[in-house]
């Protein structure tokens, strides 16, 4: 079998994204803003050295959004407390490129990478919900294939910024008086399409230089993007013919810009049922069953459709002809939904209560999900997992006491942090400055040209 290091991230969720996971018997109510639950968690995936904990967002709600949705931590917020009470585990966050600006994500990022010894992370979206635009000042949400543009260029301008300052740009030098080397400072002057930013970040360069870049796009925009930009990828996980074909993809894509397979992680997310027997963790499965209503189960399959009301067909009909609804907002999933109601001839209800409670391909005992994890890494559908608590409150917990062992001792899982960032854990170079770069190929060329010269010189003496 082979050694391939598998990559875990663990997602803090609070009672996970469901309408109906806070009723759980073992589920903690209000998880989404109960600090000390998310500590637990944390402490949980460190313990069974986990490269990162991953946490989702989104900025906007409606009185139908899920419990956790409506209630929880903002992100960086969160990470900063967590990166106080903890060492070695990465801490990645989503913020939006929508509905921000490119200063404000640079420094905050750069600050907490410093705050947490080179440990930071940053999931970049775009924001798919049509009514978002509504709380930021905006008339309309940006269509799909302007907001890859703009993501493009936000991320070429956050990346510029954080090279604002050479790695050692601040000598702090009391007795000269000097606190920084003015040629190791860099100004941006950045005009583009949708951003104007002069710069330089008032922050110096972290430990990793650049927070590591995550995505979370299935689309073909957001495949795109993930190719050029992605260090990680969270995706889908359908099922292993599906997870490889996108795996396949988005490394074949990221060669024609010069990128290695080896510097993407494509990370499918799991949400495991984990039983000391095969009937246990069907019953746990079941359990889960219970708690959904179809009522809430409607309401989740039309988010995607931008809240789609379902309810006015009749549910044992096949499912609808929606045209572009929903297109704009969660492409892939919308064409993934559709197409399998299409091709399996299934009913809005039927529909429904499958996207409320997909089962999944990692429901068994510890070490059938082992070798089902193991599995999908060898046959080139993922690099890793994101372990998600969605179908039952102690997933996370099951999954690093009792699967993470068995996938240590067969030499695919680490025992021990050989390294203090998340870019360590994850094998992945620092990024040399741009500038630097610059500087570098510089002093090349002028040698390159010093020594042609000496050699003509030579040359014409010899003549």
């Amino acid at each position: 079998m082979s050694k391939k290091r598998i990559v875990f991230g663990a997602m803090l969720h609070g009672v996970g994204t469901g309408w109906d996971n806070w009723k759980h018997p073992k589920a903690v109510a209000d998880a989404g803003t109960n600090f000390p639950f998310y500590v637990k968690q944390l402490k949980t995936a460190e313990a069974a050295k986990m490269d990162f904990v991953f946490i989702a967002d989104s900025v906007y709600i409606t009185p139908k959004s899920t419990p956790h949705y409506l209630n929880r931590f903002e992100p960086l917020s969160l990470l900063g407390a967590l990166a106080a009470v903890s060492s070695r585990i990465g801490l990645v966050g989503t913020f939006t490129v929508a509905y921000n600006q490119p200063y404000t994500i640079a420094r905050q990022l750069q600050s907490l990478d410093h705050i947490s010894g080179g440990r930071a992370g940053w999931n970049v979206v775009t924001s798919f919900l049509e009514g978002t635009a509504s709380n930021y000042s905006q008339e309309r949400h940006y269509p799909h294939d302007v907001r890859y543009r703009l993501a493009d260029e936000f991320l070429e301008v956050t990346r510029g910024l954080w090279d604002s300052w050479d790695d050692d740009a601040f000598v702090r030098d009391k007795e000269r008086g000097i606190f920084y080397d003015p040629d190791k400072l860099h100004i941006l002057n950045h005009r583009g399409e949708f951003f104007s930013v002069k710069g330089p970040l008032n922050i110096a360069r972290g430990p990793q230089g650049h927070p590591v870049i995550f995505q979370a796009g299935m689309s073909e925009d957001g495949r795109e993007f993930a190719a050029r930009h992605a260090e990680a990828i969270f995706c889908g996980a359908d099922n292993i013919e599906a997870a490889r074909e996108y795996y396949d993809d988005v490394k074949r894509r990221a060669a024609k810009y010069g990128r290695s397979p080896d510097e993407i992680f494509i990370l499918p997310g799991i949400s495991p049922i984990i039983g000391d027997t095969p009937e246990e963790a069907e019953a746990r499965y079941q359990e889960k069953l219970s708690l959904i209503s179809l009522d809430n189960a409607l309401t989740a399959l039309g988010r995607p459709f931008d809240y789609y009301d379902f309810t006015k067909h009749d549910l044992d009909a096949p499912f609808p002809d929606l045209g572009d609804i929903g297109i704009e907002s969660m492409q892939s999933a919308v064409l993934r939904i559709t197409r399998r109601a299409r091709e399996h001839h299934l009913t809005i209800r039927q529909v429904a209560l499958e996207y409320a409670a997909p089962r999944g391909e990692f429901v068994g005992t510890p070490e059938q999900v082992a070798d089902r994890i193991q599995h999908w890494v060898e046959y080139g559908a993922a690099d890793g997992f994101i372990i998600s608590p969605e179908n039952v409150p102690t997933a996370l917990e099951d999954f690093a006491e009792k699967v993470i062992p068995i996938l240590q001792e067969r030499g695919v899982a680490r025992r021990e942090y050989e390294h203090t960032t998340l870019r360590g854990h994850l094998g992945l170079r620092k990024p040399a400055s741009r500038y630097a770069q610059a500087a570098a190929a510089k002093g090349a060329a002028a040698s390159d040209a010093s020594s042609g010269a000496r050699y003509s010189a030579a040359s014409n003496y010899s003549a």
